[in-house]
């Protein structure tokens, strides 16, 4: 493994931020550390890099304890949520900053950049000010400058966090398909489901300074590890039920379910696991509200209230009569 992370632990006073982690990245790998606002995701990427004092536990490279190397010397890149590029400097020269800081010699420089922008779509922007550039573009700058010495770990701390829905999500595409190409090892914090399942190999998930569950990516997903990471994850409804020969049987019906071993299993519902059909469960709408490829719907069982989804061109409105089928494509394996 090239980062190891054992008992890490940070206290501020009395509070402890992150508590016993322990992670491992291998070489190439990209880790996302997803959980909620305050759950110690960025306390634990500073503590990694040594920007945060740890209370105790390490942080080797290839088996070689980081505790006594000062930030500046562990070979890491680092990318914030707001970039914090240079506004005094272009963009040529913004990325020539971390060649210059590592010693590489300035005749380095200009083919140095010119492959960097390349690499992250912005071939000529050399002499463009950072000023002049939108959300995108900076991140994207901020991006190659933390790649410019190339670092043997790169981390993001919510890279994508202060851009709009649209922008993010493209960004976030084209980043997954660099750090491939590149085979960087990176450790990403986020908050942003959709962002960690894109970019990520593996999730570790946190909460309360806790990692409370880690796991291939559609592992977690499918997998969550009790009902609080389920929750994190998008789950809004629980259905318990008896699986027998890969197929689940609960009071909202009946469905497939190949990973479930036989017996008692507790199920996770987001939105989109019930869907209304021709057939199904009967209930009442209680609210509608439309999305772009889909209307969100809230349903009153006989005996629960649930979420549901139907097509964009459905006209359902509060009062209307609806049958709910499962689609397995929304339903978790709690635990």
């Amino acid at each position: 493994m090239a980062l190891s992370v054992r008992d890490l632990t940070v206290h501020y006073g009395s509070f402890a931020a992150v508590r016993d982690v322990r992670l491992d990245i291998a070489d190439g790998e990209v880790l996302a550390l997803l959980g909620p606002s305050g759950s110690g995701k960025s306390t634990l990427l500073r503590a990694i890099t040594g920007l945060e004092p740890s209370a105790r536990g390490s942080v080797s490279w290839d088996g070689e304890d980081l505790g006594a190397v000062p930030v500046h010397r562990r070979g890491f890149g680092l990318v914030f949520q707001d970039g914090q590029l240079f506004a005094h400097r272009d963009v040529a020269a913004n990325i020539a900053f971390g060649l210059r800081m590592h010693g590489v010699p300035r005749s380095e420089w200009a083919p140095r950049v010119a492959e960097l922008l390349a690499l992250v779509g912005l071939s000529g922007f050399e002499r463009r000010r950072v000023t002049e550039l939108s959300g995108g573009q900076a991140q994207r700058v901020a991006l190659a400058r933390a790649l410019a010495p190339e670092p043997r770990l790169l981390l993001l701390d919510e890279p994508l966090s202060g851009l709009d829905a649209g922008l993010r999500e493209q960004l976030a595409i084209d980043l997954a398909d660099l750090l491939r190409r590149s085979k960087i090892t990176t450790l990403l914090v986020t908050h942003d489901q959709e962002e960690a399942f894109t970019l990520a190999d593996r999730v570790a998930v946190l909460d309360t300074g806790e990692v409370r569950q880690e796991g291939a990516v559609r592992r977690v997903w499918r997998n969550p590890a009790d009902d609080d990471v389920a929750r994190f994850l998008g789950v809004t409804t629980f259905a318990d039920g008896v699986a027998a020969g890969g197929r689940v049987r609960t009071a909202l019906g009946e469905l497939a379910l190949p990973d479930a071993g036989d017996g008692p299993v507790r199920l996770g519902l987001r939105p989109h696991a019930l869907r209304a059909a021709a057939e199904g469960v009967p209930g009442e709408v209680v609210a509608a509200v439309h999305r772009r490829a889909h209307v969100r719907l809230v349903v009153r069982l006989e005996n629960s209230t649930v979420d549901a989804v139907a097509p964009a061109t459905a006209d359902l409105r509060a009062g209307d009569a609806v049958r709910l089928v499962f689609d397995a494509d929304g339903v978790a394996l709690v635990g």
